[in-house]
C-alpha cells in the first residue's frame, strides 16, 4: 500500500511498530502534493520545511515511547484557522499577507498531540460559497472529475482527502461547508454540535453558525479527529463545558433497534435520480442491519435557506467590518480615511463577499431590522423546535446531503440564488445547532460520489458516528479511490 493511501489508524500502526517514520510518511505526502496539486488546487500554502521539522520531532517522541494516535500523522487544515507564524488568508486578497501572532485552539490540540501540518487548504473566500469558486487563489477541482466543483466552502479540505494529499483535514461548517464537500468528494465529514469544538482562532463568518469539524477517509478516523479537537475552551465564550466521550469506543455497537427518522421535506420532487437511488439503497442497508424507520416532519424546512442567508449575512456584515485597511490586511493607497476604507475593501473583497456584506447590512439597517433580521431569528426558533419535536421519536435522521452530485465548474457561478439552494439539506442543521455526518453512500451514473447525511441530537456525535460506521462496514463505497494521473 502507498503511504498516501493509508488511514490515520493504518499509519499509526506502522509508526508505532517502527515500520515507517513520520519523516518518511511526511515526505511521501509532500511528494504526493507536488504531483497532483497542479490538477486539483487544494492548497493555498504548503509548509514543507515546517512539516519535516515537526515530523522529526514526532519521530523523537515515538522513539521515546510516546506514540499518540495522531503523533507523526501528516494533516492539513483549511486556511480559515489561524496558525502562528504561517500565512492565513481565508481565501481572500484582503488577508493575502496576514501572518497571525497565535494559533486556533483546534489546531493547537492536534499539534500538541504530535500531528504534522502539511499546509493550509483552499476555500471559498471567508467561507462564503458552496463550490470553492470564490477563492482569491484559484478554484479547487474535484479529484473524481476535474471539470466539477469539489463543494464548498471547505472544498480544499475535502479534495485533499480524496486526492490523498493529506491523511485527514480540518474544515469549518456554517451552512454545510464540511458535509457538502465531503459528499461531492467521497469522504467522511462531520459537523459537530455548536459549542462542541472551540471556535477560538477561527476567522469568523457567521458566529452563531460556524463550527469546526474533521474530514477523513473513514468513520474511525473521523471519530479519532473529533475526539482530538472536541472539548471546552475558556477562550471561546460559546464553548460548552460538557465531557467529551470516547467516540471510538462505541463504533462497533451497531444499529439494531435504533429508530431512524426520514424527514418527508428532504425527499422531494426534483431530487436527482442517482441521489434518490443511493438513499433508497442506504435505507435498505440499515433495515438489514436491524434499524427501524420512522416518518418524521420538519415543516419549516422550506424557510431555512432564506432564514440562513439573512442571519449569516447579517453576522458577516458585522464580523467583516474589521477589515478596513487600518489594523491588518490589505491597505490601498488613498486620499484620506474614507477613501482608504472604500478602496481597501473594494480591492480586497471578492464579489460574493461584497454581496453578502451588502445583504447583511441592509437586513440590519434602520427600518428593516425588524422586518428581516428579527423575523429570521423567530423562524430559526421554529426550525429548532422542528428538530426537538422530531427527535422525541427517533435516535437520528437520514437525509441526502445535496440535491445533486457535484456540478460542473462555472455552471452556477452567474446565478447566486441557484448556488444557495445547493445547501438546502444542510443549512437547517446549522440553524438548529445540532450535529450531522456525511458519509459515502453511492455513485452517480457519471461516477461521481454521493453522500448520505445522518443528523443527530445535540451532542449526539457518538450515535451518528456509530450509525455511520455500521453502514460503512456493510458497504464498499468508502473504499473507492479517485484516480488522478500524477505529474512527475
Amino acid at each position: 500500500m502507498n503511504i498516501f493511501d493509508m488511514t490515520i489508524h493504518q499509519l499509526h500502526g506502522a509508526l508505532k511498530e517502527r515500520k515507517l517514520s513520520s519523516v518518511e510518511a511526511t515526505t511521501a505526502m509532500l511528494d504526493r502534493i507536488a504531483a497532483v496539486e497542479p490538477q486539483i488546487g487544494s492548497f493555498i500554502t504548503v509548509t514543507a520545511e515546517g512539516a519535516l521539522a515537526a515530523a522529526s520531532a514526532a519521530d523523537r517522541r515515538i522513539a521515546a515511547g510516546e506514540c499518540d494516535l495522531l503523533t507523526g500523522i501528516p494533516l492539513a487544515i483549511k486556511d480559515i484557522f489561524l496558525t502562528e507564524g504561517i500565512r492565513t488568508t481565508c481565501g481572500s486578497r484582503i488577508l493575502d499577507s496576514f501572518i497571525p501572532p497565535y494559533s486556533a485552539t483546534s489546531w493547537e490540540k492536534l499539534r500538541d498531540r504530535g500531528a504534522v501540518l502539511l499546509g493550509k487548504l483552499n476555500q471559498d473566500e471567508f467561507a462564503m460559497g458552496s463550490s470553492n469558486e470564490s477563492s482569491a487563489f484559484g478554484i479547487t477541482r474535484n479529484p473524481w472529475d476535474t471539470t466539477r466543483i469539489p463543494g464548498g466552502s471547505s472544498g480544499g479540505s475535502a479534495a485533499a482527502v480524496a486526492a490523498r494529499q493529506a491523511v485527514a483535514t480540518l474544515g469549518t461548517d456554517t451552512g454545510g461547508s464540511i458535509r457538502q464537500p465531503a459528499s461531492h468528494c467521497g469522504c467522511v465529514g462531520l459537523k459537530p454540535t455548536y459549542g462542541r469544538v472551540s471556535r477560538y482562532g477561527v476567522i469568523a463568518y457567521a458566529s452563531s453558525l460556524d463550527q469546526v469539524g474533521p474530514l477523513t477517509r473513514d468513520v474511525a478516523d473521523c471519530a479519532a479527529m473529533m475526539g482530538a479537537v472536541a472539548g471546552y475552551d475558556a477562550k471561546d465564550s460559546t464553548s460548552v463545558d460538557t465531557p467529551v466521550p470516547d467516540y471510538g469506543a462505541t463504533l462497533n455497537e451497531g444499529v439494531r433497534g435504533m429508530k431512524i427518522g426520514l424527514p418527508k421535506e428532504y425527499f422531494i420532487a426534483g431530487l436527482d435520480a442517482d441521489v434518490q437511488k443511493a438513499m433508497s439503497e442506504a435505507i435498505e442497508t440499515y433495515r438489514r442491519l436491524g434499524a427501524e424507520f420512522v416518518d418524521v416532519s420538519l415543516p419549516h424546512t422550506e424557510y431555512a435557506v432564506a432564514t440562513y442567508y439573512l442571519i449569516a449575512a447579517a453576522e458577516a456584515s458585522s464580523n467583516l467590518a474589521r477589515y478596513d485597511g487600518v489594523r491588518f490586511g490589505h491597505r490601498a493607497a488613498a486620499d484620506g480615511l474614507l477613501d482608504m476604507y472604500t478602496k481597501s475593501r473594494s480591492e480586497g473583497f471578492g464579489s460574493e463577499v461584497k454581496r453578502r456584506i451588502m445583504l447583511g447590512t441592509y437586513a440590519l439597517s434602520s427600518g428593516y431590522y425588524d422586518a428581516y433580521y428579527v423575523k429570521a431569528q423567530k423562524v430559526r426558533t421554529l426550525i429548532m423546535n422542528d428538530f426537538i419535536s422530531a427527535f422525541a421519536d427517533v435516535d437520528l435522521m437520514l437525509t441526502p446531503v445535496a440535491p445533486t452530485p457535484a456540478f460542473r465548474i462555472g455552471e452556477k457561478a452567474d446565478d447566486p440564488l441557484l448556488m444557495y439552494l445547493s445547501d438546502i439539506f444542510t443549512i437547517p442543521v446549522n440553524l438548529a445547532g445540532t450535529c450531522a455526518l456525511s458519509i459515502p453512500a453511492g455513485f452517480s451514473a457519471d461516477g461521481l460520489p454521493i453522500g448520505m447525511q445522518l443528523i443527530g441530537k445535540p451532542f449526539g456525535e457518538s450515535t451518528i458516528l456509530r450509525a455511520g460506521y455500521a453502514f460503512e462496514q456493510a458497504t464498499e463505497w468508502h473504499r473507492r479511490k479517485a484516480e488522478i494521473t500524477a505529474i512527475t
